[in-house]
């Protein structure tokens, strides 16, 4: 039986969404693809990869305001 990631789906749906031209879009379309990708940051969260993306993140934060002072 194939079973389908539901974030690997969401992910292909939001780049699929984002190569269209800007020009295309209309407001409701934007809204759309941001709570997408909404939901696409919630399933991805729990996840060991998306542990390891709010830990760069957080260095990198911690890194600017370091530079900052």
């Amino acid at each position: 039986m194939l079973t389908i990631n539901v974030a690997v789906l969401l992910a292909v749906i939001v780049v699929w969404r984002l190569k269209r031209r800007t020009e295309a879009r209309s407001r409701s379309d934007e809204k759309l693809t941001a709570v997408i990708v909404l939901a696409l940051g919630v399933l991805i969260a729990p996840t060991p990869a998306g542990q390891g993306i709010v830990n760069i993140l957080g260095q990198l934060a911690s890194g600017v305001t370091q530079a900052g002072r």
